[in-house]
């Protein structure tokens, strides 16, 4: 299929995008990378009456790393992959991109793109909410910030309203002792997550756990934040136990959406299973580190 007829906007700058978005609201959609979009204009899931593209606007594909890591949300997956910077500084962004469908879609698609699409299945708002990022967004009325906790509402929707673009995605660099892991589990790499997680845990000098953030993809309508199994780790040494029962408790009141590929159930254990894994390995990863 191809797509519904569109009316077509190239903007030039940050603030052409605003006055567009301000005219036309409900009937736009910004295009950046296209991977997420595109698709669904090709199905006619998505039928906006004018497209936005944004890849000639200029100041959004930067990243800075001076106090915490800022990334304007036209930066290419594949950027965030080949930075040195963003691998040894936050090394749980790196390798969740690296789980980010194939090169050929990282190459195009955005980091604002993946955000604002909002897919509960997807790697980086999973992984954001475990990092406890800051999303700027500005309209022509003026800018605010979301935490990537609050973001997101339910399956592809967001808490931005149809005059609001996404400009900055900020992260705080994680303290001395953390250790980190992203582990998913998809029928093949690439593919959407039947189930994932993003993890970051902190070891005090005694190998107890001081601070623990755990996050779920694919583990229903938005990325679910582990609240209660964060609070069950801390103060404990991070063995096998610990990780285990941490792992039961972050799944306890999780209900996966299931389709024809797992059930809910299914998804549920196989979420336990890789969060018992992901705690053990980024605290393995500190250990390694201080030797």
């Amino acid at each position: 299929m191809k797509p519904a007829p569109f009316a077509y906007d190239r903007a030039g700058s940050v603030e052409e995008t605003l006055a567009l978005l301000a005219e036309h609201g409900d009937e736009a959609k910004v295009l950046a990378g296209g991977q997420s979009l595109v698709p669904l204009l090709n199905f006619r899931l998505a039928r906006p009456e004018r497209l936005i593209d944004i890849n000639e606007v200029q100041g959004l594909d930067r990243i800075d790393a001076n106090g915490s890591l800022r990334i304007g949300a036209l930066t290419r997956q594949a950027t965030i992959e080949g930075s040195t910077e963003i691998r040894e500084r936050v090394p749980l962004l790196h390798e969740a991109i690296t789980y980010v469908a194939h090169p050929q879609i990282r190459n195009r698609g955005t980091i604002g793109g993946s955000v604002a699409h909002a897919d509960p299945s997807a790697e980086l708002p999973a992984t954001f909410v475990a990092l406890d990022a800051a999303f700027h967004i500005r309209s022509a009325s003026g800018m605010r910030t979301v935490l990537a906790r609050e973001m997101f509402v339910t399956h592809l929707t967001t808490v931005m309203r149809p005059d609001e673009l996404l400009v900055e995605v900020e992260v705080p660099f994680p303290a001395p002792g953390t250790g980190s892991a992203f582990v998913e589990f998809a029928r093949r790499h690439g593919d959407f997550a039947l189930a994932g997680t993003a993890v970051l845990v902190g070891l005090a000098d005694d190998g107890t756990c001081s601070r623990a953030s755990i996050a779920l993809l694919a583990a229903g309508p938005v990325p679910v934040r582990a609240v209660a199994a964060e609070q069950a780790l801390l103060g404990h040494p991070l063995d096998d136990v610990v990780a285990r029962d941490a792992a039961a408790v972050a799944v306890k009141d999780v209900e996966p959406l299931a389709d024809i590929h797992g059930g809910s159930d299914y998804r549920r254990r196989t979420l336990e299973a890789l969060v018992r894994r992901a705690l053990l390995l980024a605290a393995s990863r500190v250990t390694e580190e201080r030797r």
